[in-house]
């Protein structure tokens, strides 16, 4: 089968596509005939040598694939049969064109629903319902913080706060993408490049702050995320796109306002993913499909064949999308 690959570490140059094995289930594990995945910031950094698979996992990139199952490992318990559309969360190898996928981490795709969309939901939704529900336990009326607020993740998180009736805030740094995620039902928005939005997140809120931030920027906001945290509020960090080092007294800031910083990373979470897929099938899922209110609704920014990997990373390196990326496999 084709898959991305790279042989060494480095710049979206080297990546390439690679005739490689094609992978057998195990037990209880399906096959899955992969017809669209999607990018994440896990792939790049994967690519630049800093983020390995955990051990087990294939090394081919790509964490979430939507396709068709193709085959069933010995011992599965039969809620899946061959020709069944799928998505999924995986802990690798979603950009090629089969994988495996234990059962219970396989997601039925919603009706109406293509698979470059399908493709766009596993990591991203999952990402930010794990964050809101699992570590942020979030409640009706509560105000959450969102960074990177046009991002797969950003735009999920904008929505599932809505769903849970709670208010989206969000940071960005262009107009384009602050009004795609007001689009997505973001309460207001702040351009983090011409303002400081936790003078803008006091105002907005009267001074009394967000009780949840979802934060994958780290080191360098966070004086501005202790600023506008709430009394007893909790601090999520997934990402440290801007680094994790910190230079300050964060932890007086911190228990002077009695927050609490959580962290999360999904990939490391395969123990908990059945768990997680199971409560976002349920609570979720449903509300993807037409005529539904609220209705859910994935963003893909843009779409590239496979063979044009390279160029899907660059685009997202850059910071040009707004929603998801997604990989197209050979027909």
């Amino acid at each position: 089968m084709l898959a991305a690959y790279f042989d060494c570490p480095g710049g979206p140059e080297n990546l390439y596509v690679k005739e490689v094995m094609k992978p057998h289930p195990r037990e209880g594990e399906v096959l899955v005939k992969v017809s669209a995945s999607a990018l994440n910031r896990a792939d790049l950094l994967q690519r630049r040598g800093k983020y390995p698979p955990p051990k087990g996992a294939s090394d081919i990139l790509g964490l979430e694939a939507a396709g068709s199952v193709a085959g069933l490992g010995p011992g599965c318990k039969g809620r899946w049969k061959t020709g069944d559309a799928v998505m999924a969360l995986l802990s690798g190898g979603g950009q090629a064109e089969y994988v495996t996928v234990p059962e219970g981490h396989l997601m039925p795709i919603p009706n109406d629903m293509n698979f470059i969309q399908a493709a766009a939901i596993p990591e991203a939704w999952l990402t930010a319902f794990q964050l809101l529900h699992f570590v942020g336990k979030i409640q009706k009326g509560e105000r959450v913080l969102i960074h990177a607020g046009a991002s797969g993740v950003g735009m999920a998180a904008i929505q599932l706060v809505r769903l849970a009736k709670a208010t989206p805030i969000v940071t960005a740094g262009t107009q384009e993408k602050l009004k795609a995620t007001a689009n997505a039902g973001a309460a207001v928005g702040f351009n983090y490049k011409n303002e400081d939005f936790s003078e803008k997140v006091l105002a907005f809120t009267q001074g009394s702050g967000v009780d949840i931030i979802l934060d994958c920027v780290g080191g360098s906001y966070w004086e501005k995320n202790l600023n506008c945290l709430s009394t007893d509020g909790r601090w999520i960090i997934y990402g440290l796109l801007s680094g994790g080092e910190v230079h300050g007294d964060l932890l007086a800031r911190l228990l002077s306002k009695r927050a609490t910083i959580h962290t999360s990373l999904l990939r490391s979470r395969d123990k908990e993913a059945k768990q997680l897929v199971k409560a976002f099938t349920e609570n979720v899922l449903p509300y993807f499909s037409g005529g539904t209110r609220p209705h859910l609704q994935p963003l893909v920014d843009s779409v590239y064949p496979l063979q044009e990997i390279a160029a899907a990373h660059r685009i997202m390196e850059e910071n040009k999308n707004i929603g998801k990326i997604v990989i197209k496999m050979p027909a």
